[in-house]
C-alpha cells in the first residue's frame, strides 16, 4: 500500500478498503499452499487478516495525505421482504459505522438507496455543516501491522455443501450475465462482480485441491462432486433468469466455462479471459 501511493503519488485518489477484491487476490496468491484455504464465502471485515490489512490501509493512507476509502458491501435494499431488508440495512450501517471509527474519510456502496447509511455514520465522526472536516487525518490508529497478521487466514471452517453450491451457483450466473452484457448483477440478494463471482469460482477449485478441502459432513470436496452439481445449479440459474425474462443461451456458455476453471485447466488466473476470447475469436493465451 505504501509503494502503491508513493509510484501513483499526485495521481491517488487515496486507497479503498477492498474486502472480496482482496480475498480473491490471496486465494490467487496462496492457491498452491496446501496450508491455505478459507471457509465459505463470505468473510466478513473482522476476521483478523482482513483487520488488520483494513487498519493498516488507514495508516498508509494518512500517513502520506491521502483518503482513505471504506470497503463497499455487497448488500443490497431488499423488495417485497421487510425483514431481510431491515436485516441487510443493518448489516450495511454495522459496516459503516466501524469504517468511520476506524478513521476512514468516506466509503462507498453497492446502491444510491444506501447512501443516506453511509453518509450518516461518516457526518458523526467528521461533523456538518460549517463545522465538518473533510476527513480524519488527524486520527490516530493504534496498532503494528504486519506479515505475521496479514497472513493470519482464518477461518478456515466451516466448508459446507450450501457453501460449495453456491459457489458453483453465483459463478455460472455472474459468467453468463456478463457474457450477456452485465457486469454487475444482483444474485440472491448482493451485488456481485468480477471479484466476488471470481472468489466463488476459485474457492470451488481450491476446494478441490486443497487437502483441507472438507465439508462439515466429512466428504471431500472432488471433481466428482463438482461436476455433478454444476448441472443441477444451472438449472436453477436458467429458471431464475427465465423466471426474469432474460434469455438463457450464455448461461449453458458460462457453465463450460465455469467446469473448464475449475476442473480442467488448473484453476486458471480469470475465466473473464476465456468469455472474452470466446466473444472476440482471440485465443484465451493473447487476452490481456
Amino acid at each position: 500500500m505504501e509503494e502503491i501511493l508513493y509510484e501513483l503519488r499526485e495521481h491517488s485518489a487515496g486507497l479503498n478498503a477492498g474486502r472480496l477484491d482482496y480475498i480473491f487476490s490471496c486465494i490467487k496468491k496462496f492457491k498452491k499452499n496446501k496450508d491455505f484455504c478459507l471457509a465459505n464465502r463470505g468473510a466478513t471485515m473482522e476476521v483478523p487478516f482482513m483487520r488488520s490489512y483494513a487498519l493498516a490501509l488507514v495508516q498508509a493512507c494518512h500517513k502520506r495525505g491521502a483518503p482513505a476509502m471504506g470497503g463497499m458491501s455487497a448488500l443490497i435494499p431488499i423488495k417485497n421482504d421487510p425483514v431481510a431488508n431491515e436485516k441487510a440495512l443493518a448489516g450495511i450501517r454495522h459496516g459503516k459505522t466501524r469504517d468511520a471509527n476506524d478513521g476512514y474519510d468516506g466509503g462507498w456502496v453497492a446502491h444510491p438507496g444506501l447512501v443516506p447509511i453511509a453518509m450518516e455514520e461518516l457526518v458523526k465522526v467528521l461533523g456538518s455543516g460549517e463545522n465538518a472536516r473533510p476527513n480524519q487525518f488527524g486520527k490516530p490508529v493504534e496498532g503494528t501491522f504486519g506479515p505475521k497478521d496479514w497472513l493470519n487466514f482464518q477461518p478456515e471452517q466451516p466448508i459446507t455443501e450450501a457453501g460449495l453450491r453456491n459457489n458453483i451457483n453465483v459463478g455460472i450466473h455472474y459468467l453468463g450475465s456478463w457474457l450477456a452484457g452485465n457486469g454487475c448483477v444482483p444474485i440472491h440478494n448482493l451485488m456481485e462482480d468480477a471479484a466476488t463471482a471470481e472468489i466463488s469460482r476459485s474457492q470451488v477449485w481450491q476446494w478441490v485441491v486443497s487437502p483441507k478441502g472438507v465439508l462439515d459432513d466429512g466428504r471431500k470436496v472432488t471433481v466428482e462432486m463438482v461436476r455433478g452439481m454444476i448441472p443441477e445449479e444451472l438449472a436453477k440459474v436458467k429458471a431464475t433468469v427465465t423466471a426474469q425474462g432474460e434469455k438463457t443461451e450464455t448461461y449453458d456458455q458460462a457453465a463450460v466455462i465455469f467446469e473448464d476453471g475449475n476442473l480442467r485447466s488448473g484453476g486458471g488466473d480469470f475465466r473473464q479471459n476465456v468469455a472474452h476470447a470466446g466473444l472476440s475469436g482471440v485465443p484465451d493465451a493473447a487476452v490481456v
